[in-house]
Formats: C-alpha cells, structure tokens, sequence
C-alpha cells in the first residue's frame, strides 16, 4: 500500500482517507502511538452524499433525534448508545450489543447526507472494522476482488450491510461500507 507521499506503507498499516483540495483524497496513516492510546475513532465521511434523512432544504440540520429515528428504521440495536450532534460530525458513545453492530451504527449513521465525520467512543465488540469508500464506478463485485481478493465474494459484502444496503447495485460513491473479515 503507498501513502500519498508516495512511500510504502507497512502491512497491516492503520491508515484513513481524506479529502485534499490539492490531491484529492490522500491516505494517511495513523501513528501507533494513537492507535494504542486511544479508544476511539474518527471515521471520515462524503458529507454532501448519503441518504436525505432529514427532509427541507439545505438548511437542514441533522439532529441526533432523527439519527436516531434512522437507526430504528433500519432495525439496528441503538439500545444503550447516545447520539449528538456538533456540526457536520455527529458522536456516538456507549455499549453496542456487538463488533458487528457497533460497526453498523457508524456507518447508518456516517452514510447520511450533512455528515462529514462520526467520532465513536463505544464498548462492545472485539477488533477494529474493516471499511471501504466506494468511488465512482465501483461494483460489489469490484470492491470484493480487490478487498477480499475474490469477486464472487461481493454477496457477503452485500450482506455485511444489511440493512443498509437494500440491492447489491445501490451503492454510491462517497458511500462507506463494511467489509467483512476474509
């Protein structure tokens, strides 16, 4: 894997994106220091794509209320989190019944349109997700070979995202997505 300065990144790097004026989006990678001292995560999101959730104009504001409304809607276990919102990045703390969940509700969450980050401080789970931004002209398939090293996998993609996902083709680019463990 090659940073955006153009250096190898060690295997197994913890690395995220984001999105540079200069050079679109740019790799980074997280020191370890972090990783080990920290509990949380700052997941990064397109924040002009993802579901409308919150109806009216631009001027909407996106309320943890309605966040947590769209977690209901989609069946996902919220019990026990607490969800608020500063801006454009919406905060998420608690116990998630599991890793799986816990992941899910970052991205129900993440995947709304006004949303440019989700900061999550939760218990629950063992691990770290795996997570792909799909870029335009992205398959299930695509994402599949080069994350799980094998297209024909893109069902179990598919069904990592359930509920979010309602079709194998109704993704978006900007749209992050679990990737299940190979």
């Amino acid at each position: 894997m090659r940073g955006w300065h153009g250096y190898n990144l060690p295997t197994g790097a913890v690395t995220y994106k984001k999105p540079c004026e200069m050079l679109g989006e740019v790799e980074t990678l997280i020191p370890e220091w972090i990783q080990k001292e920290s509990n949380m995560g700052l997941w990064s999101f397109v924040k002009d794509a993802g579901k409308k959730v919150f109806g009216g104009g631009d001027d909407t504001e996106v309320t943890g209320a309605a966040l947590q409304d769209e977690l209901n809607d989609l069946g996902l276990d919220a019990d026990g989190l607490d969800i608020s919102v500063e801006g454009d990045k919406v905060k998420v703390s608690g116990k998630a019944a599991s890793q799986e969940m816990k992941e899910k509700v970052i991205l129900a969450v993440g995947n709304v349109e006004g949303v440019a980050a989700v900061e999550e401080d939760m218990d629950g789970g063992e691990g770290d997700g795996t997570f792909h931004t799909v870029e335009k002209g992205d398959t299930l398939w695509a994402i599949a070979a080069k994350t799980l090293g094998n297209g024909a996998r893109y069902e179990e993609i598919f069904e990592a995202n359930k509920p979010m996902l309602s079709h194998p083709d109704k993704i978006y680019p900007g749209q992050m997505l679990r990737i299940p463990a190979k």
